[in-house]
């Protein structure tokens, strides 16, 4: 985890922790302690969850596998027949992401399943890890990720957010220390790969005039679309495409947090919730585009780095992992009201909070990213 924090840091640590969170400065009244209850709570709290997961481990990793598999057979990727999102095995990514899952389907399922989730759990480590932010706020947010039930959730689950996390932290590297560059526009090509809606990095890539990060990201997209085309057939195209199209009534999917699926569950008519949904979704758009443009370049990018989960038709709460990458750039500022991000989704306050805790804590992260951001300034650098 790189470096020792220095007093200063760790004294910003300890005084953020001991405002919102009572008795905090006692256990992290040094920075080996932080260290020590980071690493402790990185190893119990998921591996305790792990072991609890019987046949849940891997659940959605199984329709990543499964569609690699069917690929290797020979047989058709997407079932078309499906019309909500949810059920187990259903596979709704791009055909791009099959060149990247294909290796696992050589596998046994179970195998294939204890290699993807290791490797899920270090892909959170090293993105921790890699944040360009003080040691002690690294080790302050690998703390917060231990007890935040999107994280240990979609780790579970063997939901790809670990790697969205991972590909998010080196587009923001990129950003920091080269103004952006070829691997803002590789690991923003990747993360459309996976899902859609992180292709909105090559946009604002675009937006803010980084030719060599859109170039870079549509050569690589490119490229794994002809892998995709050469290892599944054109045939995938257009089953992904009727997959995505007959899925529809996404306010009402189950156990959806969306601004407009949380207003259903409130009593509003379906109606109005699609009104909210398309609303909330067409706001966040307009902000990310105002924040390519008014934004310094850190802000901004962390602003499209939610954006992309929001724009999602289906939000489901281990989404939220993605958090912890504009929660680190917070905290490191001083930015007290971040912590309340992670601890809002804490494991200890699953079952206890409302679902529209998750609609809240990322209009939380966006208020205060678009705040610091104003606070800090646009410049030259930050949006050209």
């Amino acid at each position: 985890m790189a470096a020792s924090p220095g007093p200063a840091e760790a004294n910003g640590v300890r005084g953020m922790l001991g405002r919102l969170v009572p008795g905090a400065k006692r256990w992290v009244a040094s920075p080996a302690l932080l260290r020590v209850a980071a690493v402790a709570a990185a190893i119990l709290i998921p591996a305790a969850t792990l072991l609890a997961a019987g046949d849940t481990l891997g659940y959605d990793f199984r329709a990543y596998y499964n569609a690699a598999a069917r690929v290797l057979s020979g047989a058709a990727v997407y079932d078309t027949s499906i019309a909500f999102a949810g059920p187990q095995g259903l596979f709704l990514y791009p055909p791009t992401f099959l060149p990247l899952i294909l290796p696992f389907a050589l596998l046994g399922v179970s195998g294939a399943t204890l290699v993807w989730t290791a490797l899920l759990a270090g892909a959170t480590v090293v993105a921790i890890a890699r944040m360009p932010v003080s040691a002690g706020t690294r080790w302050l947010v690998l703390l917060l990720a231990a007890q935040m039930w999107p994280a240990v959730y979609a780790l579970k689950l063997g939901q790809v957010g670990s790697l969205l996390v991972l590909l998010f932290v080196e587009g923001w590297r990129a950003v920091a220390q080269s103004n952006g560059g070829r691997a803002l526009g590789v690991t923003g090509a990747l993360g459309a790969a996976i899902k859609l809606q992180p292709g909105l990095v090559l946009l604002w890539a675009l937006a803010t005039r980084r030719w060599a990060a859109a170039a870079a990201g549509a050569a690589t997209l490119a490229a794994l679309a002809l892998l995709a085309t050469l290892i599944a057939g054109p045939a995938a195209w257009a089953g992904f495409a009727t997959v995505i199209t007959r899925v529809t009534d996404a306010v009402g999917t189950p156990h959806n947090f969306t601004p407009g699926a949380v207003a259903l569950g409130l009593g509003v008519t379906h109606d109005a919730a699609v009104w909210i949904q398309t609303g909330s979704m067409a706001a966040v758009l307009a902000l990310a585009g105002w924040s390519a443009l008014r934004l310094a370049a850190v802000p901004s990018y962390l602003v499209v780095v939610v954006a992309t989960q929001l724009l999602s038709p289906v939000l489901w709460d281990h989404y939220a992992i993605v958090l912890l990458v504009p929660v680190a750039w917070l905290l490191d500022r001083g930015v007290r009201l971040a912590l309340l991000i992670p601890l809002m989704t804490s494991i200890a306050v699953v079952g206890v909070m409302p679902p529209a805790v998750y609609p809240v804590v990322f209009a939380l992260t966006l208020v205060l990213l678009v705040a610091e951001g104003r606070r800090q300034g646009a410049t030259a650098l930050g949006r050209y």
